[in-house]
């Protein structure tokens, strides 16, 4: 018999644009119901995603900075993963470390002359207006270990030289709410990890997966059930276009109630 596991984005999936999801909680109590593991993969930053896993009552793996490293809590498996547990966490680091981002970062800056601004050269203050986060869950986001998001403040063909020059420094680049720089990771590559230690645990897994922007789509391509969620403004993301998607009439929390209670049968 198969075991199922929910995947899950954060902003704009299972977090509204107020961070709540209250909207989702039926569906939430449903899993909690029926013991299905519930793994967290965002482009937030492990400290971000430790608040919301205590407020959402989630106790298992999860996934930092899109994919920059899985967070396995001690005990959490059978088995060892083979990495070396610290703050309580087997940690597999899949991303580059926030130093060399911010280097590789700083010098496209300088090679191109394009205006670009990330984290790491913002105040708490211009964080949290930004992002609409408070002055606490800003001082959070800033503390990057695997990828730097980042605004532009240039006009469209800056944009796109920018973005090359990331690719051809031997970085990635995606987009959420801000645009993002990262090593040679992403949520597919991080998730896909992540369910070969379920199957080792369990057997056979079949993943939902859950989300609303392009940083999404490569989890998504790794789902046996991919769910695509509206946007706050009812639309949903052009870029994700896989034929088995599952396009939830919701926007965020709510299209994620649905989309649960839509598959409950493979629970």
């Amino acid at each position: 018999m198969s075991r199922t596991i929910v995947i899950t984005d954060l902003d704009g999936t299972l977090l509204d644009d107020a961070y709540s999801f209250e909207a989702a909680r039926p569906a939430l109590d449903l899993l909690r119901e029926k013991k299905v593991p519930i793994v967290v993969c965002s482009s937030k930053t492990r400290s971000e995603i430790e608040l919301y896993r205590e407020k959402i009552g989630l106790r298992g793996p999860f996934i930092v900075e899109n994919g920059g490293a899985v967070f396995i809590p001690e005990g959490y498996f059978d088995f060892a993963t083979g990495e070396e547990a610290a703050d309580g966490y087997q940690t597999v680091v899949l991303g580059k470390r926030y130093s060399d981002i911010r280097s590789a970062f700083l010098k496209i800056i300088r090679d191109t002359g394009i205006a670009a601004r990330g984290f790491g050269d913002m105040s708490v203050e211009e964080v949290a207006g930004r992002a609409g986060l408070s002055l606490q869950e800003a001082l959070l986001a800033k503390q990057r270990e695997f990828d730097e998001p980042f605004v532009f403040l240039e006009k469209e063909a800056g944009i796109q030289r920018f973005l090359k020059a990331i690719t051809d420094e031997g970085f990635k680049w995606t987009r959420g709410a801000f645009y993002h720089i990262l090593g040679d990771n992403d949520k597919g590559r991080a998730a896909r990890l992540l369910k070969g230690y379920y199957e080792k645990e369990y057997g056979r897994v079949s993943v939902i997966a859950i989300g609303d922007g392009l940083n999404d789509l490569p989890l998504l391509e790794e789902a046996d059930f991919p769910v695509l969620v509206r946007k706050k403004d009812g639309s949903y993301e052009s870029a994700v276009g896989l034929t088995s998607l599952m396009r939830a009439e919701g926007i965020g929390p709510e299209g994620w109630k649905e989309a649960i209670f839509a598959l409950s049968s493979k629970l």
